[in-house]
């Protein structure tokens, strides 16, 4: 699909993506990495990104992760990404990220993350995204939350350049 200004759903972008977790993504106490995760979780997002515009897609910001549980060597985990948001350039993708023992069948939800990407045209310069059709209550909720979490990142945003320019926010 080449026509970048269609409107899509959030199941058109959404996936799951799946790790086995290993001794070298794990520090001395068997516990994986935040890096470890937080690099996963950053993929994920990237893939959901890129199929919803169909352009190269690169971070901007990470948004409220939080580590609800240590995720352990020797589990599987599944990294769910989906659409939340998009403006006129840029994308919320929500990534919820569950660890399972494969032994008892236990599943436990672990991190969630917001990552913000922007969509880049032939040049790396933002561009226009596909529109999206929230199909759901559920969906338009999620929406919403992040316009208005998008919304508290621009003035968060406006308040550093402020401070870095020796200004008062």
């Amino acid at each position: 699909m080449n026509d970048h200004s269609s409107t899509k759903t959030v199941d058109d972008s959404a996936i799951t993506m799946g790790q086995f977790m290993n001794p070298e993504h794990a520090n001395s106490l068997g516990n994986v990495h935040g890096g470890v995760i937080l690099k996963l979780c950053d993929e994920c997002g990237g893939i959901v990104a890129a199929r919803h515009a169909r352009r190269p897609s690169v971070t901007v910001a990470i948004d409220s992760m939080t580590f609800h549980r240590p995720v352990r060597v020797g589990q599987f985990v599944t990294f769910e990404g989906h659409i939340t948001y998009v403006g006129r350039t840029s994308m919320e993708v929500e990534v919820n990220v569950k660890a399972e023992n494969l032994l008892t069948g236990e599943i436990t939800h672990t991190n969630s993350a917001y990552f913000i990407y922007v969509a880049l045209d032939e040049t790396f310069e933002p561009t226009a995204i596909p529109k999206l059709l929230l199909q759901d209550d559920d969906e338009r909720q999620r929406f919403e939350d992040g316009r208005l979490r998008q919304e508290e990142r621009l003035v968060r945003r406006q308040r550093a350049k402020a401070r870095a320019n020796g200004e008062t926010p």
